[in-house]
């Protein structure tokens, strides 16, 4: 936390020491003996996008717009590489953000191709998003998506280019010999199935894989060095939505939770210091009907506190990976392959041996049904629509007629009651990514939508059947590389639930999905070469109009200056009380201060005042507020923990003021000291 913090020293929390420590002594115990088989690298960027009046992406409510921070958003990198051949590496990077759209990802590679030549590229950067809903949007450049967040928002993108693409390089500069290890498990108590009644409709077959009717799966790759874990990537299926719609505050979520503590509570990492020492990546898998809000209503389960939800799912996904790691896991062996291919997702011809009815079908121009507006359980729409097939009268007559005058259409689309034609009207992508990776004995498949848990079942099998390998070892990363919505199985498509409307190019997607992934998953096995497919840039855009207008300029409230403090905090708090100190301030978007921070809480020291929290601690919260035309206030809160030391503390605020003519200025502000304990 910048130049004289301790926060990075603080003492490891019990539960975590005990599973790096197990960990560590099982693993030091045979790195004499093993050979190191990889070059392995992790890093953290800070992709925080703007945070104030940016819209955010997710629960699509144009009234959702940023108002501060509860924590930052982080960009966490890994890098494998084979010891022999550094040549044959992959990047797989796992971000705090809704989704990871195509534009994001052409222009994070086109940085690494002008810094690194060709030793990065779209065959081995897999970049996938932890899908939280509680982040700035309007880095798409398609309609679609930027429809909520009054257009293309250029400093929310570039936030996020910058943070991946410094992810990466952190990691390139980090690598070092290891060991990779995987372990499995299962958590019962993170998800629940929000689409029952589509899930039921699949096959008694699939359905008895996941008798409770939720992926428990929780899988663990571990880094480990000279004896010692340096980091791990999870995979655990459930949606990023603990925090409702009424959230105006940047968050990770539950993912961003668990990343948060192991690295910073369990491991001690400071963030703006550098070295990460433990890098800890939360990644998603076949989410799209697996909720965290175990009530099945916005914000609810297992409290009624959604902040309070959003830390207890996080922590349980964080305590079934800390198990793995202090249990038993396998060495991972072999070599590193990746593979891509560009799929024109609206015109994909299906073979009988996926479909299930024994004859060919296709799948189609994309549209979104009527049960897509209806939204989810974890954020539901205007009540005029319904999920179902067959609950939307008026747009059912109108589908009607379109599926009378085209019988293809009904074939490829029906029973959706379709309530817009996006693929026609070119607000989303049609050409869409499959990437393939191999890690040794572990494949992750990186899909660019949200895959229910049975399709992901069969898209693993049908890996899995290619590589000639077990379906455990292939893992569906969901979220991956651009976004074009939902993906069901034709069973649960037929339901059209929210999912079903969501599936955009028609109740024959997944088997396209299943067909084109085997088709890769064959190439690697037999060592040929995969075809690229079809460029996409040939996907339809909606260009980077911006209908929002920037900062004009800042002024303090009347008769105060900037950083002046309106509200001081009161003398002394209890450990688990909240202190609370209000700033004269200005528009943050001035400058989002990556790897900074808006808000410091400082503990006087016998050498001077230690930073012991930023603006990314779970226990600090900064909200913005407008008032009148141009002034700002700044309210900034700690809730102290109950191990804070005792002593005299303050609270400090960064921010910076833009001038009538453009000229944007730095300052700061520091409370009156207050007492904990």
């Amino acid at each position: 936390m910048g130049s004289g913090s301790a926060v990075g020293r603080r003492p490891v929390l019990r539960g975590g020491l005990a599973a790096l420590l197990a960990a560590s002594s099982r693993t030091a115990a045979r790195a004499e003996s093993e050979r190191e088989h990889y070059l392995l690298g992790r890093g953290i960027g800070d992709v925080t996008g703007q945070p104030a009046e940016n819209g955010m992406m997710g629960y699509a409510r144009l009234a959702q717009r940023t108002t501060g921070i509860h924590q930052r958003q982080r960009a966490r990198a890994f890098l494998v590489a084979e010891h022999d051949a550094p040549e044959r590496r992959v990047a797989v990077v796992t971000v705090d953000t809704g989704m990871i759209f195509g534009a994001v990802r052409r222009a994070v590679l086109e940085r690494l191709a002008r810094r690194h030549g060709n030793r990065y590229g779209e065959h081995n950067v897999l970049l996938t998003a932890t899908h939280t809903h509680a982040v700035p949007g309007g880095f798409s450049c398609h309609t679609l998506y930027n429809v909520t967040t009054l257009g293309f928002q250029p400093a929310t993108f570039e936030a996020l280019v910058a943070g991946i693409t410094e992810s990466i390089e952190r990691a390139e500069a980090d690598l070092a010999p290891g060991h990779l290890r995987v372990g499995r498990g299962e958590l019962t108590d993170a998800s629940v199935n929000r689409s029952r009644a589509a899930f039921e409709r699949n096959p008694a077959a699939d359905k008895r894989h996941f008798p409770s009717a939720v992926d428990p799966t929780t899988v663990l790759l571990s880094f480990e060095r000279g004896g010692h874990p340096v980091g791990v990537i999870n995979w655990f299926a459930t949606h990023g939505t603990s925090l409702s719609p009424d959230n105006t505050l940047i968050s990770g979520d539950n993912k961003g939770y668990a990343a948060y503590r192991w690295e910073r509570e369990v491991a001690g990492v400071d963030y703006r210091a550098g070295d990460p020492g433990f890098v800890a990546a939360f990644a998603q898998s076949n989410a799209a009907d697996m909720s965290p809000n175990l009530e099945l209503r916005p914000g609810t389960g297992p409290t009624e506190d959604e902040f309070a939800n959003t830390r207890i799912i996080g922590d349980r996904q964080y305590t079934a990976a800390a198990r793995l790691l202090a249990g038993n896991t396998t060495a991972v062996r072999g070599g590193i392959d990746c593979r891509i291919s560009y799929v024109d997702m609206s015109s994909t011809t299906v073979t009988p041996e996926l479909t299930g009815d024994g004859s060919p079908h296709r799948t189609c121009a994309a549209a979104l049904g009527a049960s897509f507006a209806a939204g989810a359980e974890d954020g539901p729409g205007p009540s005029i629509f319904e999920e179902g097939a067959g609950n939307n009268p008026f747009f059912g007559t109108i589908s009607g007629a379109l599926y009378q005058a085209s019988p293809r259409l009904r074939e490829r689309q029906a029973p959706k009651e379709i309530l817009l034609p996006v693929g026609a009207m070119g607000w989303v992508p049609r050409i869409l990514p499959i990437q393939l990776v191999r890690l040794g004995s572990l494949y992750l498949l990186g899909i660019p939508q949200e895959v229910s848990i049975v399709g992901g079942l069969r898209l693993r099998r049908t890996v899995a059947a290619e590589l000639g390998a077990a379906p455990t070892d292939v893992v569906v990363a969901g979220y991956a590389n651009d976004y074009a919505g939902y993906l069901t199985t034709p069973e649960e498509y037929d339901q059209q639930a929210y999912e079903g409307g969501h599936t955009m190019f028609g109740r024959w997607s997944l088997p396209a999905y299943q067909q084109e992934s085997a088709r890769i998953a064959a190439d690697m096995a037999s060592g040929g070469e995969t075809a690229r497919g079809p460029s996409p840039a040939g996907n339809p855009r909606g260009g980077r109009v911006r209908l929002q207008p920037g900062v004009v300029f800042d002024s303090p409230p009347l008769g105060r200056e900037f950083g002046e403090v309106l509200e001081q905090p009161e003398g002394h708090y209890p450990r688990g009380g909240t202190a609370r100190v209000v700033f004269a301030s200005a528009h943050p978007n001035n400058d989002p201060h990556r790897d900074g921070s808006y808000l410091l809480v400082q503990r006087r020291s016998a050498h001077g005042w230690v930073t012991v929290a930023d603006d990314g601690d779970w226990s600090t919260a900064y909200h913005w507020d407008r008032r009148g035309v141009a002034a700002s206030t700044a309210t900034v809160t700690w809730t102290i923990p109950a191990d804070a030391t005792e002593g005299e503390y303050r609270i400090v605020h960064h921010g910076d003021a833009k001038a009538v003519g453009g000229e944007i200025t730095p300052f700061s502000g520091t409370s009156r000291t207050f007492r904990v304990g």
